[in-house]
């Protein structure tokens, strides 16, 4: 997890499913950032890709954003689980 990570998830959760793009309309990050970013914290199970480039936040994002799941546990594998 990097510091935009929380941004990301925090902007998942006030305005629902999302793009990269929209993150980038959001002034949270740029677009390819926000990519990257979204698809690692995919594999890690904290969102949901829904649809190519259309992410949302899952339980465990949620889990997580509520100070509920210490991130350093996941591994790239959780997204299965």
């Amino acid at each position: 997890m990097v510091p935009v990570d929380d941004v990301i998830l925090e902007t998942l959760r006030d305005e629902g499913n999302l793009t990269p793009q929209a993150v980038d309309n959001f002034d949270v990050c740029s677009r390819s950032h926000a990519s990257v970013r979204l698809s690692k914290m995919s594999k890690y199970g904290l969102v949901d890709r829904i649809a190519q480039g259309l992410y949302r936040l899952n339980d465990q994002g949620r889990a997580y954003l509520d100070e509920d799941l210490d991130a350093s546990t996941l591994t790239a594998d959780d997204a299965d689980n």
